[in-house]
């Protein structure tokens, strides 16, 4: 039988993160926002977390959902998109709430336009999952929830 929430992670998206699926599938696949979620859902479940998922397409609107969840959560996975690549807020942000942050993309950024190679959040990261498609989302679960010393699936269901 599982045990109690351990941990509450954030899972959060930024803009064009709502039109998976649709938006250019031969970079970012078939596979929708609710399949991601759904995915990490599973993998929260089997290690004893809770999953609160959130999407936007606005900078400020992330930034208010960090500041408003810092004292609720363990920590984020977080592919913030092109704010990525352009936001000092949103890495200031990161920085200020003080919570553990995977980020993660969907395609490998480093192999894709030149500005998409500069990430400026992953120094205030943990850890960046890149071009792993959906499964890099469970990846950057995973790594979170080990940093935060949840139990492993199969030591939540003992």
């Amino acid at each position: 039988m599982s045990a109690a929430v351990t941990h509450t992670i954030l899972l959060v998206h930024g803009p064009n993160l709502n039109l998976l699926g649709e938006r250019n599938p031969t970079v970012y696949g078939r596979t929708t926002l609710l399949d991601i979620e759904n995915d990490v859902a599973g993998v929260c479940g089997s290690r004893d977390a809770a999953l609160l998922c959130f999407q936007t397409n606005h900078e400020g609107a992330l930034i208010d959902f960090l500041h408003e969840q810092r004292r609720f959560a363990d920590g984020a996975v977080l592919n913030a998109g092109a704010y990525t690549h352009t936001s000092v807020a949103l890495r200031d942000a990161i920085e200020g709430v003080q919570l553990p942050v995977v980020e993660v993309h969907i395609s490998n950024t480093h192999a894709r336009d030149a500005f998409r190679q500069r990430s400026l959040i992953a120094a205030v990261c943990i850890g960046q999952v890149t071009g792993l498609g959906r499964a890099g989302y469970t990846a950057a679960a995973n790594l979170l929830l080990d940093h935060l010393g949840a139990p492993s699936a199969t030591e939540a269901d003992a």
